[in-house]
């Protein structure tokens, strides 16, 4: 099949690109003429680039040309922006686009959306579903607010009768690029250089630690099998920073952290951060958005998609493994 991808260029999609040209599909990938693509397969007969943008309705209208799927990949995933307005412009007003031009377009079948597990809510105590929604009372960050607003709109898209499925990753970890969606890598370097001495915070955070590669096979399960209309979590096992940590320690036969760090002192150290950001203009690892997140707890269950996507995550432990010596091979971290 003819395959678009938007956000091609960004962790999780360039990785998608590999694994849909693997399996013999012919692959679009719309990316800016400011993206880095080299971590893209290289142009030939089944693999080539739209040059355009999400937030660029013209552009979008001329990709999705002739296919028959879309993969809407891109987003803003940054927990802290000096303009926040971004993500609305990005995460909201690119889906209004897509969904716009993939109406026009007539060969499109299926959309497959790439959410997040911050559209539905923390959970702080339980382990959600499908089926909890936002209440909005509180957002911990501008991006969880734009996925939250972008989810009713693909909801209400799906009542309205576009073939649309939506996906919820947890937290994407793996080897890949190292953006911001890749926070996982980047705590661990600051871990292992010594700028991060000890556990973040005192260890109640909850977040459902998703690989990759896991979440490369459920999106392609979800174009093979997915119920159109469908919501389906791709996330993995639940586990706090702490045991991510812990478990790190273990595996490299290194000594784990012996002590915490309150969430008050990495949360004025967050603020310290965005005051040099803006000076500097390089965007803070830790931002006071993201330590309001470490005061949550997000855990979700992925037994929808197991059941009928043939979704099956690996263990956190065997995730960590191969990071780990992804890392210590690129020379990022020493042990």
């Amino acid at each position: 099949m003819k395959i678009l991808v938007t956000g091609s260029s960004g962790y999780l999609g360039a990785r998608l690109c590999h694994a849909l040209l693997r399996r013999g599909h012919s692959v679009r990938a719309l990316v800016r003429r400011t993206s880095d693509v080299s971590s893209l397969p290289p142009v030939g007969e089944s693999f080539e680039l739209a040059y355009g943008d999400v937030t660029d309705y013209c552009s979008l209208t001329e990709a999705c040309s002739g296919c028959e799927i879309v993969f809407h990949a891109a987003a803003l995933v940054e927990p802290w922006l000096p303009d926040p307005s971004k993500f609305v412009t990005v995460n909201v007003g690119g889906l209004k686009n897509v969904l716009k031009a993939v109406e026009e377009t007539k060969s499109v079948q299926r959309v497959i959306y790439t959410s997040s597990f911050f559209a539905l809510g923390s959970t702080d105590g339980s382990v959600a579903n499908e089926d909890q929604v936002h209440n909005e009372r509180f957002f911990c960050t501008e991006y969880e607010r734009s996925k939250a607003a972008a989810d009713k709109i693909a909801m209400n898209a799906a009542s309205e009768g576009v073939p649309i499925v939506l996906l919820y990753p947890g937290v994407i970890y793996g080897p890949g690029k190292l953006t911001s969606g890749n926070m996982v890598a980047k705590l661990i370097i600051e871990r292992f250089s010594g700028r991060l001495p000890g556990y973040i915070g005192s260890g109640n955070d909850k977040c459902s630690f998703s690989h990759v590669d896991d979440v490369v096979d459920g999106h392609i399960a979800a174009m093979e099998k997915g119920r159109l209309g469908e919501r389906y979590l791709l996330t993995g096992e639940n586990a706090s920073f702490k045991l991510v940590f812990d478990m790190a320690a273990l595996i490299t036969g290194t000594n784990k952290p012996s002590f915490s760090i309150p969430l008050w002192a990495i949360d004025a150290y967050g603020w310290l951060s965005v005051l040099v950001s803006r000076i500097t203009g390089k965007l803070p690892v830790i931002s006071p958005p993201s330590v309001n997140v470490l005061r949550h707890q997000w855990a979700y269950s992925c037994d929808k998609a197991k059941l009928e996507l043939g979704y099956n995550p690996r263990s956190l432990r065997e995730g960590l493994e191969e990071i780990l010596t992804w890392l210590k091979d690129l020379g990022l971290i020493h042990y």
